[in-house]
């Protein structure tokens, strides 16, 4: 049986590829926790509110580590890599059909102070080679500098996602970079090794992708 992660990566690929294929031009919207009604989220009974005091805390975490970490760079080109769905943007708190997907705001200060620090941002993504433009697109527009997007080639559609986003990481570090952080809300965005330290988002148990 797919996981959650996996129907929800089908169903974006679904409405993205439409996009693509009709040609409509996103809409913006902004999130909104009154239409939450509508999100895969609340299908699961994952609380809104509840999410986001759970992420400030991990963030809450990430930020001290971070700064303390760039103030001793000493010529280190540094970087950080964050998985996208639910970890960098509200993907299941948020129609799937409205776009662009909002920032996480606390996951989107982190970066944007850790970007202000001299740290480039790559993000790697378990989502397919076809929407890696939309996806650049709606990372940007909600507000993330954005050094590397990686996304998933035909083959590595076949691969498990952990060694997938764990080659991408060392493919990273071979150009010459230190991953001083790796954030995501899914054990095979942290697994494998290649980054000095790893920060949790919630998942509860898998409800989220």
């Amino acid at each position: 049986m797919p996981s959650a992660k996996a129907k929800a990566t089908a169903a974006t690929t679904l409405t993205l590829s439409a996009v693509l294929v009709l040609g409509a031009a996103p809409s913006a919207s902004a999130a909104d926790p009154d239409t939450h009604h509508t999100s895969t989220a609340a299908i699961q009974d994952v609380d809104y509110t509840t999410w986001r005091k759970d992420v400030a805390a991990v963030v809450a975490q990430a930020k001290p580590y971070i700064e303390e970490r760039t103030e001793d760079s000493d010529g280190e080109q540094q970087a950080i890599v964050l998985d996208i769905d639910n970890s960098s943007l509200e993907t299941d708190f948020h129609p799937f059909w409205e776009l662009p997907t909002p920032a996480i705001p606390e996951v989107r200060e982190l970066v944007a102070d850790a970007k202000d620090r001299g740290v480039s941002v790559f993000f790697v993504t378990a989502r397919p080679g076809i929407i890696h433009s939309l996806t650049d697109w709606n990372l940007k527009q909600a507000g993330y500098p954005v050094d590397g997007l990686y996304v998933r080639s035909l083959p590595d559609l076949f691969s498990e996602v952990s060694a997938y986003k764990t080659a991408k990481r060392a493919e990273i570090e071979s150009k010459g970079y230190t991953i001083i952080a790796n954030i995501g809300n899914n054990t095979t965005d942290l697994v494998g090794g290649h980054a000095e330290r790893t920060f949790k988002l919630p998942d509860y148990g898998g409800k989220l992708s």
